[in-house]
């Protein structure tokens, strides 16, 4: 490997933690990442791999948001809780770093919900959101990793 690669591998690895914590726009780092290698390689199989990870993160970012949507959908949670819960954990995420996020997100449903249905039928919905949003994250991850593989994979064949 020379040091080209090892700082496209960084910037991949740095794009996987940005889609762990999503403060970076983790699968647009990968796809940047891999395209940088590739133009710098300029190989058939260079651009071919490029290609290869970039239809494996479209379907991805299509499929992470296709899914969950469905699920809070049959679940009844409307997209202004999911809002809200986005707005809360981006406050949380400065008020306590990192874990200020993930608690932001769900007091921010759970108070949404709690406006909208009660009480007593608020958390069943914040658990059904957390899950979709859960879900979004492991088919980001899957994709990322998949890019991530395919990249490898390439760079050790070129």
């Amino acid at each position: 490997m020379n040091l080209t690669e090892l700082l496209v591998g960084l910037a991949i690895l740095v794009g996987l933690i940005g889609i762990l914590v999503p403060i970076l726009p983790g699968s647009v780092l990968i796809l940047g990442a891999v395209l940088v290698w590739a133009t710098l390689d300029g190989s058939g199989t260079a651009w071919t791999v490029f290609a290869v990870a970039t239809a494996m993160l479209v379907i991805g970012a299509v499929v992470k948001y296709a899914i969950p949507h469905r699920g809070l959908r049959t679940n009844g949670v409307p997209t202004r809780s999911i809002l809200l819960g986005g707005l809360l954990g981006t406050i949380g995420f400065f008020v306590v770093p990192v874990v200020g996020l993930v608690l932001g997100f769900v007091l921010g449903v759970y108070l949404a919900e709690v406006a909208r249905v009660g009480k007593d039928q608020a958390w069943p919905s914040t658990k059904a959101a957390v899950r979709a949003v859960g879900l979004s994250i492991l088919v980001e991850l899957v994709t990322g990793l998949s890019a991530a593989a395919t990249w490898f994979v390439g760079a050790v064949l070129t």
